[in-house]
């Protein structure tokens, strides 16, 4: 199993890609991580067309995945334990690419969630498009450690 993660833009806070390479190279240990940085649309356009064309973006590389969560705050929140047996779940299931999908500044298009075979959600609190990057990251290293038996969790 690999995770395929696509970022709309570059990180742009130098600790939040710090904390996003640290944690890619941690789960790296565990499962192929590919991070890949779409060039963002043009943020001068109008909201709804800014959203349709991240959702072609994100779409596009998703499609050849076994499966695509889409984050959002109307997804299903999961304990650390609980992600570490879904994950332990697709595994048995022989799901070979996970795709997660994190929207941009606006958030997703209607179009990604209905195409996603699941909808998760990180918090009820409301984060930074960018933040959710490290968070998603530092929580799939928690659920394959808890996975792997490790301390870490603890």
């Amino acid at each position: 199993m690999k995770f395929l993660i696509p970022f709309l833009g570059k990180t742009k806070e130098s600790y939040l890609e710090q904390g996003i390479r640290d944690y890619a190279g941690r789960l790296g240990r565990y499962l192929p991580v590919h991070i890949k940085v779409l060039k963002e649309p043009g943020r001068n356009e109008p909201d709804a067309v800014l959203m349709v064309r991240e959702a072609d973006l994100l779409l596009a590389l998703a499609a050849g995945a076994s499966l695509v969560v889409a984050l959002d705050p109307a997804g299903r929140e999961q304990t650390s334990e609980e992600m570490a047996a879904t994950l332990a779940a697709w595994e048995d299931r022989g799901l070979h690419t996970i795709c997660f999908l994190i929207g941009g500044h606006l958030g997703l298009d209607e179009r990604v969630r209905r195409q996603a075979g699941q909808l998760w959600s990180l918090s009820r609190l409301t984060f930074t498009h960018e933040m959710s990057r490290f968070i998603l990251l530092e929580q799939l290293y928690r659920a394959c450690s808890i996975k792997a038996g490790r301390k870490y969790h603890k």
